[in-house]
């Protein structure tokens, strides 16, 4: 496996963000879901990568670096197609993604996910994020759940 920085307007991508397009779409409500569109991925803050297994894409993941809220590091877009989970891909996409913040000189990284997503949280949890309240321009949604990691 292999992770590398990608463009989110390959059609490969666009294609798995269409399919977890339709996951969140299943499980929660429009107001519940917060998920970032190719406008918004595509701007300088953002990091946006491929996880490859024998040269196809297995999975995506992204970090925003934010400000409005203190500085930090938003994760976004992390998802792992089916033929893929349970090979670590989404903890290598996390692993890059952190490394990206602490080269970037920023030491917090944040998420949030929704409350129907157990394997997320769990993945989360193992990797050292904790449960907190909203942050940014977020609500409270009882819907979500928002996590925050310190980074070394």
């Amino acid at each position: 496996m292999k992770i590398q920085l990608i463009s989110p307007d390959r059609s490969d991508v666009k294609a798995m963000i269409q399919q977890a397009d339709a996951l969140m779409l299943a499980l929660y409500p429009p107001e519940s879901n917060h998920l970032d569109d190719l406008s918004k991925l595509t701007k300088k803050n953002v990091c946006f990568v491929g996880a490859f297994v024998d040269d196809l894409l297995a999975g995506i993941g992204a970090v925003k670096i934010l400000d409005d809220d203190g500085d930090y590091g938003e994760i976004k877009r992390v998802y792992v197609d089916e033929q893929y989970r349970g090979q670590k891909i989404a903890q290598s996409l996390m692993a890059y993604l952190e490394d990206h913040l602490v080269n970037n000189n920023v030491f917090i990284a944040r998420l949030e996910t929704g409350d129907k997503q157990i394997e997320a949280i769990g993945l989360y949890e193992k990797l050292g994020y904790e449960v907190r309240g909203p942050y940014g321009n977020y609500k409270e949604d009882p819907l979500s759940v928002f996590m925050e990691k310190r980074l070394a």
